[in-house]
């Protein structure tokens, strides 16, 4: 997998969680525990698009 198709991929799955995140806040049906799990993922997707952009 070249490296700009990798972050394509990180991309979506950023996008994915952000959508995710948006349900879950609205949702009663969600623990903060779980939402907070939700962003760290977005998070550390981000971080590893930035990291992967500056290599």
């Amino acid at each position: 997998m070249s490296l700009s198709s990798h972050i394509t991929e990180l991309r979506k799955k950023h996008e994915a969680l952000s959508v995710e995140v948006e349900k879950a806040t609205r949702s009663p049906g969600f623990s903060d525990l779980q939402i907070s799990s939700l962003k760290k993922q977005k998070l550390r997707i981000k971080e590893e698009i930035s990291r992967l952009q500056q290599a």
